[in-house]
């Protein structure tokens, strides 16, 4: 892709999130759920970080080396046609540096956005401190403007996933690192958990920058009830590739124990179907 097509689509990726409705992403995972998704008419393309680590044999949680990732990514961007952002988990590095290298290989294949997120620590089950992807989310958007592509940097919080804070203090703490995120450079606010009406319109009101919640999940408001309340953004993350997986766990199932294929034939896609999406 050339750098006159990337920054064209950085530009269309960020007015996605100021139309008139919010962005719906229906994450993909590989090549062929990118083209499938694309076809079903999105506008643009996020990666799920736990469906590309399932789909190479890894666990989720940044388990996957980051040159799998990459090569991922690669696959996709190849035959996708509108703008691709990606999950970056923490950044698949050690320190801001090596991030910031990992991103400008990304940059250089076309992506024009990233989600990058603070997490929760393993042993102490607390939020991890805001102070590194601060750091990260600053080192990316100057690394963005050398380069000269406005990434859009989606900045995620894991508040409402964390066994700490207590829940009534966890729309406090989404609010505090969502605006450190801002200062820091970020251009989008991601916080997945929040299913509460009450909570996502008290956050779209208390941070200036495009709210995106997580809908991969039973309890979660429909769009328009979001859109209300100030959503800008919804990611299906890795939903859809957990029910596609628990339909093909049917399909087998049937084959295996029962001999029949009712559910595998009952809405198949075609071969044709699926050779043109490449073509």
């Amino acid at each position: 892709m050339t750098p006159s097509t990337t920054q064209q689509q950085a530009e269309v990726f960020r007015s996605l999130h100021t139309a008139g409705k919010p962005l719906v992403l229906v994450n993909a995972w590989d090549a062929v759920s990118a083209r499938v998704i694309e076809e079903a008419g999105a506008p643009a393309i996020a990666t799920t970080s736990a469906g590309i680590a399932w789909s190479l044999g890894h666990a989720d949680g940044q388990l996957l080396p980051g040159e799998e990732m990459i090569a991922a990514v690669a696959r996709i961007r190849r035959v996708v046609r509108g703008p691709l952002t990606v999950d970056l988990e923490r950044g698949y590095g050690r320190s801001t540096a090596e991030v910031r290298e990992l991103v400008a290989r990304l940059l250089e294949l076309g992506v024009v956005g990233l989600n990058i997120e603070d997490g929760v620590d393993r042993e102490s089950g607390r939020l991890v401190s805001p102070k590194d992807i601060c750091e990260r989310i600053a080192a990316l958007r100057d690394l963005a403007a050398a380069v000269n592509v406005r990434l859009f940097i989606n900045a995620r919080t894991d508040a409402y996933f964390a066994p700490q804070p207590e829940p009534k203090g966890r729309l406090d703490e989404a609010v505090a690192r969502a605006r450190m995120f801002a200062d820091a450079g970020a251009d989008g606010i991601f916080v997945p958990g929040m299913d509460r009406l009450e909570d996502i319109s008290g956050l779209a009101r208390a941070v200036d920058l495009p709210l995106n919640v997580y809908a991969g999940y039973r309890g979660v408001p429909a769009l328009d009830a979001l859109a209300a309340a100030g959503v800008r953004r919804v990611s299906l993350g890795c939903g859809p590739l957990q029910s596609a997986l628990a339909l093909l766990r049917r399909i087998a199932v049937e084959g295996l124990q029962e001999g029949r294929y009712d559910t595998m034939v009952r809405d198949q896609a075609s071969v044709r179907d699926l050779n043109a999406l490449f073509a």
